[in-house]
This record gives structure tokens, sequence and C-alpha cells, in this order.
């Protein structure tokens, strides 16, 4: 008999992206809201068979979302706004939509719900906003119809949930400020948790699993009495009828693990490889009460390799010394992982077999949990782990040594751009003569479906690639035409001719694999396609230069050369382990170094260096900030743009993520302009950059490109006066949130128009 199998979460888009196309069809009018449900109901029940076929124990339900769990949290709790109530949508679904993405439209017109980071992972979520107003209570039978739904098919699921802590540690206010959390709002919470425990008790469920990912952060004086207060209250619902799994991931939770035990979960999830070390060294010093299951999360939620098999049989045999009740458990949800490698035929098998996606993890999983109730003869003679193992003997890869030989020749001096910022910036100033508060874009436009579809023709052989450089050049002409005649002061060629802002340089790059299908949800239908790092990286030939020289000639105009950083095309990708991360950043840093410096020949003045991933692999403690990673990603910025002259500006930008706790980091990156978002955050960022005495100049976004609607030149204008408010208009630049590839035409040039008009608006003001 193998050992108990848990799967904390399964992706929901869909294996060929199901979920996404018929959401996106059914926002363009294409499809009906029973549509979506349709193909919602398919999936989750596609799901659930797969897994129980393969043997797991424990299936998640619940784990399910149209857009974000997160939200589908908030909705439960009754944690609606009453800017959206106001909407009066007769399906709950519209009111979901208007939160994630904003409503512009008869009923109203409502921006949407902050979205950050989920902890260290490229997937975003839907912040909750709790107004004074709110009332906590249950709202709407979502887990319950899931449950039900899969049990009509046969298949008893493991409900999962979002916890109450994690929960209120992540919402915030009306003013996008932390909560304030009191006893009634404690209280009311709970309530509903256990409300939510009892109905599936009634309901014939097993277990339930309340995921707190927010037990790994740091804890903040009160934190852990906030945490016992909820649970202590919550847990009595179990009334001996369904057992609770607490389950934590992306960290331990070694300064809370005793108190966890104490409180009489039924089970406990730790993450056992983000974590493993301290959580293992926890329940050897705390033990583990008697009547609790430790799962043990050992096969990897976030990665794309293959699990070694002697690693984590050593974990269950570490945590069985402890106690007898060890389940086997995925580290963390598989929602951060593509659906499988079935199809990915354009990988040679011998590369292939080093890959597990969701599917093949779900294999993974039950395989472990059967070795691990076997003794070591019967571990020995075992094909399955001879297999495995033979993934792990020799060399994967032959290395580089010009890329070694490079690196080894790095001096300081490497990473120290001279002169200081402050004098570099008068000469900009004087070279490229912008005006007050500049106005510019992120870098790409909308990708329309005539362009994916010439890309698509070229793929294909369809089209010759004279052909589809000439359409591309068409593109461009029209994108820089356009931006001159609304009035952008700091031009993009469009970025037309890219895929996506890592995919496209990896392909330029010496040591990247691709996949066809290996699509992850990013955020909404949002879906990316990492590339993955195979062996050393190197740069081929110059990748940007021939665009970005050409769109410079058509245009008297300043034009922004656009790159993707070396931090952010190794977080996302999915980076070798072989090697540390730190040693493929400082490859990647050398690689766009090169690109740099080109562009700079090339007579292109403006280099923008996107970092828009740069605060997501922040390690959740801080005392691990600098030492594990600041310590070397901030130096690998420098090194990629030290070299350039002077009045070359370098902008980079950042996209959802918290900046306030590291913004002097990120005015250590060294560059002369940074453009963040801002507008979902309601600008909170603006304090920092005030009480840091930010060095670099600065655009917070003055408005959300993740939404469909748009903004007035009002609105935008009074977004910039909040800017002023905390900044020195001579260091202000005028952008929107964030890249516009996403958007389609129709929202986008309107959008941009009511920037720069509203931009010249306040410049008129404020030279009276």
């Amino acid at each position: 008999m193998s050992a108990l199998t848990s799967v904390s979460g399964f992706p929901r888009i869909g294996q060929n992206r199901e979920l996404k196309k018929i959401i996106e069809a059914y926002w363009k009018s294409a499809a009906s809201l029973d549509d979506v449900r349709a193909t919602a109901k398919e999936l989750r029940a596609r799901h659930w068979k797969l897994q129980a076929a393969a043997g797991v124990n424990l299936i998640p339900s619940n784990d399910f979302s149209y857009y974000d769990q997160m939200l589908d949290t908030a909705i439960l709790l009754n944690v609606i706004p009453q800017r959206y109530r106001r909407l009066a949508f007769e399906n709950p679904e519209e009111t979901l939509f208007a939160m994630a993405r904003g409503y512009q439209g008869e009923r109203g017109d409502v921006t949407a719900l902050p979205m950050k980071k989920w902890f260290t992972t490229n997937y975003h979520y839907l912040v909750p906003e709790i107004e004074p107003s709110t009332e906590i209570k249950l709202n709407g039978t979502k887990p319950f119809d899931e449950f039900n739904e899969a049990k009509a098919l046969g298949i008893d699921t493991k409900p999962v949930l979002i916890g109450p802590y994690t929960f209120l540690k992540l919402a915030r206010n009306d003013d996008a400020e932390e909560i304030t959390i009191d006893k009634g709002l404690v209280n009311a919470i709970a309530a509903v948790y256990a409300q939510i425990i009892t109905k599936f008790a009634e309901l014939g469920a097993a277990w339930v699993q309340i995921d707190e990912p927010y037990l790994v952060l740091d804890k903040e004086p009160g934190d852990v009495e906030l945490f016992k207060t909820l649970y202590t209250k919550i847990l009595p619902a179990r009334d001996g009828k369904v057992k609770v799994l607490l389950n934590t991931y992306f960290g331990h939770i070694a300064d809370v693990y005793d108190t966890v035990n104490l409180l009489g979960f039924d089970g406990i999830g730790l993450d056992l490889n983000e974590g493993k070390d301290e959580n293992l060294a926890a329940v050897q010093q705390y033990g583990v009460n008697s009547a609790t299951t430790i799962f043990a999360g050992v096969v990897n939620g976030r990665n794309i390799w293959r699990n070694n098999y002697a690693v984590s049989l050593g974990l269950i045999d570490a945590l069985k010394q402890v106690t007898d009740n060890v389940a086997v458990s995925t580290a963390s949800s598989l929602l951060h992982v593509p659906f499988s490698t079935e199809g990915e035929t354009a990988l040679d098998p011998a590369v292939l077999k080093h890959f597990a996606f969701a599917v093949e993890k779900v294999g993974e999983l039950v395989e472990i949990a059967e070795l691990a109730n076997t003794d070591d003869d019967q571990r020995k003679a075992s094909a399955a782990l001879a297999a495995n193992q033979a993934l792990f003997d020799g060399t994967r890869v032959t290395a580089d040594p010009k890329v070694a030989e490079r690196i080894a020749a790095l001096k300081p001096e490497d990473f120290v751009r001279q002169p200081a910022r402050a004098e570099r910036q008068k000469q900009q100033r004087e070279a490229l003569g912008l005006p007050l508060l500049p106005t510019t874009t992120i870098g790409s436009f909308p990708q329309t479906k005539e362009i994916r579809a010439e890309r698509a023709r070229l793929r294909k052989g369809e089209i010759t690639r004279d052909e589809y450089d000439t359409f591309i050049k068409a593109q461009i002409d029209a994108c820089i035409k356009h931006q001159e005649e609304i009035g952008l002061d700091v031009l993009v060629h469009g970025e037309f001719e890219r895929n996506d802002m890592v995919e496209y340089f990896g392909q330029n790059l010496n040591g990247f694999l691709f996949t066809k299908n290996a699509w992850v949800q990013s955020y909404g239908t949002r879906c990316v396609k990492p590339p993955i790092v195979w062996g050393d990286v190197s740069r081929a030939k110059p990748i940007t230069v021939e665009w970005s020289s050409y769109a410079q000639s058509r245009t008297d105009h300043v034009m922004k050369g656009m790159l993707t950083g070396p931090v952010t095309i190794l977080n996302w990708s999915w980076p070798r382990e072989d090697i540390t991360h730190e040693q493929q950043t400082e490859q990647l840093a050398l690689a766009i170094r090169d690109e740099v410096l080109d562009l700079e020949a090339a007579g292109i003045r403006v280099i923008q260096i996107d970092e828009a991933a740069l605060r997501e692999k922040l390690p959740l403690r801080k005392s691990d900030w600098h030492k594990k990673y600041l310590d070397w990603a901030i130096p690998a910025f420098r090194l990629v743009h030290s070299a350039v002259k002077p009045t070359t500006q370098i902008h980079t930008h950042m996209c959802y993520s918290e900046f306030n706790d590291i913004i002097r980091d990120i005015d250590a990156m060294d560059a002369d302009v940074i453009s963040f978002e801002a507008s979902r955050g309601d600008l909170v960022v603006l304090d920092a950059i005030h009480d840091a005495h930010f060095e670099t100049e600065a655009g917070p976004g003055v408005y959300d490109i993740h939404s469909p609607r748009i903004p007035s030149e009002a609105e935008i204008e009074d977004r910039i006066y909040q800017i002023l408010d905390k900044m020195d208009a001579a260091k202000v630049w005028i952008n929107p949130d964030c890249g516009l590839k996403t958007r389609g035409n129709a929202e986008t040039w309107p959008s941009l128009e009511h920037l720069v008009a509203a931009a010249k608006a306040v410049r008129a003001k404020l030279a009276e």
C-alpha cells in the first residue's frame, strides 16, 4: 500500500488554453456566458478524472477560477466594494469580471481592483478591498457546487480554500493601505470559515485544505496571535466529521511550526523544496501531534524538471523517523507549471525526458508514494527508481569555455557606470532636449490578430522572411506616425516582430530551448510560455539593432531601444538547477551588455532595459534579501549598462510588485529613469520615493493598461498632480503602467491621446 497522496492545486486554463479562449470570446461578445460555464465544467471534469486515473487520493476542488482564487475568496466572503455592487449585474460572473478588469459602459465606469504578484511567482492576484461598510458573510455556493459536481462524477475531492490569515494579511482598505484587523473583523471571518467547514462536513468531505502561504513570511507583532485566534474559532467546526489540512508553501514555517502543531490540525502541509532544511528541522525539534499527518511537499510545483526520487524519498524517510503519519504532496499548486509534455514533439526525446509538467508531476507524486512504502531491498530493485536516477547521473550539458572566460575576466569597475548619475542626468537633458514631464510608453503596442497571423504564416513557410519584414516595417511606420501625431515625446517601434519579451530574446541567445504549448497562467486569461535555460548563455548575434535602427531612421524624435534585462529573463524562464541563479544571471548580463553597446553604436540614445520581474523573486524572509538575491541581482543589472556614454539614457521598467521596501536598492541599479506600475496601487509607492530621496527619474504609471477602460484626460491630469505632490517635476515622466501588447488599438490610442493632453495641460499650468 502506498502513502496517501495529495495535489494542492491543478492548472485550470486547460491543455490548449480552452478557458482563456472561451472567456476572451465572451468578452468580445462572440460567446455566451453559458458557453463559458459549459467549457469550465468540462475542464473541471477532465482534470478531476485525470488525477483520479493517476491514483491521487486527495484531488483538489475549488482550485478552479474564472480569473483568480483570491478574487473568488473575496466574493465568497462578501468583500465586494460598493462601486461594483452598484453596477447591479444579473450574473455573478459579470461582477467578478468587473472587479478584475474594470468596467466602462451603460451601467457605470469603475476601475479594477489592484493586482499584485502572488508571493515569488509570476502569477498575479487581485487584492481584496475591505470597506468600512463591508459585511463579512458567506456569499454564494461556489466551493460546495464544485465539490458536488465532482461527487456526481464519482470523484470525492478535497475542497481548497485560501485561508483567513493570508486573506487578511493581503487585503487592503479603500485607500490601498493595510487594513486594521480588529476583533469584530476576525470574529466575522472566522465565523464564515467555520460555517464552510460545517457545510463540507455535512456534504461528506473527508478533508478540507486551507492554504496559508503568508505563514512563510516574517512575523510582525500580533501575527501569531491573529493566526491562533482565527483557528481556535474555526477548528471546532470539524466536530470530528471532517479533517482540516493547513497547507503552506513557498518557504518554511519554522518560526511558527510549534504553534501550528499544538493547534491540532489534522494535516500540516510543508514545502520541502523551498523550505526544506528549516521545515525538516522544526519537525525534528518539536515533533508531530499524534493525530496530525505531515503532508510532505516533495514534488516541486514551480519548476519543469523531473523530480529526483532519491532526494524526495530521503526527506520522507527523515519525516518517518519522527511520525508514522506522512502523506506525499505537491509542494504547492501545479498552477505554476504547464499542463503536459505531451505534444512537445519539437524537443529531442533525450531532452524531453528531463521535464515534468503538471500531468507528469502527478505521475511522479504517485510513484514516489509507492516507493516511500517499500523497504530498502525493494527500492534497490525498483525499475522506476533506477530510471529516475539515470536522469541525474553524469553531466547533462557541456559548459561553454568562452562564457566562463568572460565571467572570470570581470573586474569591479565593470559594475560601475561613470560619471555619477546627477552629472549624467544634466548631460542627458541637454543632449536629448526633452520637455518637462516627457511622455513615452513602456515599449510594446497592440499585437493584433493580423500581426499574429503573419508571424504564424512565416513560421509555416507560407511567406518569405523578406515579405514578413516588409509587413513589420509597415506596422512600425504606422505606429511611429501615430505616436508623432498624438505628440508623444520619446517613441518606441512597437515590438511587432516580438512574440514575448523573454521568449524573443531567448530565441536569439545560445543556451535556450523552447516549447510548443507549455503555457502558464500569469493573470486572468493572460498566459505566458517561458523558455527553458538548458546550457550556458551567450549572444549568438545582434538581436534588436536592425529594427531599432530602422525605426530611428523613420523619425526625428528620440527613439527608445527596447531590451529585457538579465534578471527578468531568468525569472521568467525555467532556470537550470545544476548551477546557481546568480551564475545564470551573470551570463545573461554579459549577453545583454553586448546588445546595449551595439544599440548605442547604432545611434540609439535612449535604451530601456526592462527588469519587470526584479522584485518578483525577492526572498520572502527579509534576512535573505541581500545575501541570497539583491547582492547579485542589482550588480547584474549594473553590468549590463555600465559601459555606455554619459549622454546615453538608460531606462528600466518594473511592474506589479511592491517596491516600497526595496526602493533604495532600486535606486542602486543606477538607471537614469525608471517606469513602474502604480495606478492599481493608488500611487502608494510615491511616499517611498519621497522618503528615500530617490535619485532616479521616474514615471509612475498614470493609467492601468490591464483594463480595457479608457481613462479620461481629467483623470490622468489628476494622477499627474498626485505624483507632483511627492516628486520634483524635473524628475517625472508620464507613461502608462506597462506595455500595450495585450490591449486593442480601440482603447490604446484614445488613452494615449488623453495621456499626452493631460501632460501638456499640466506643463502649461506649471509654466504660468
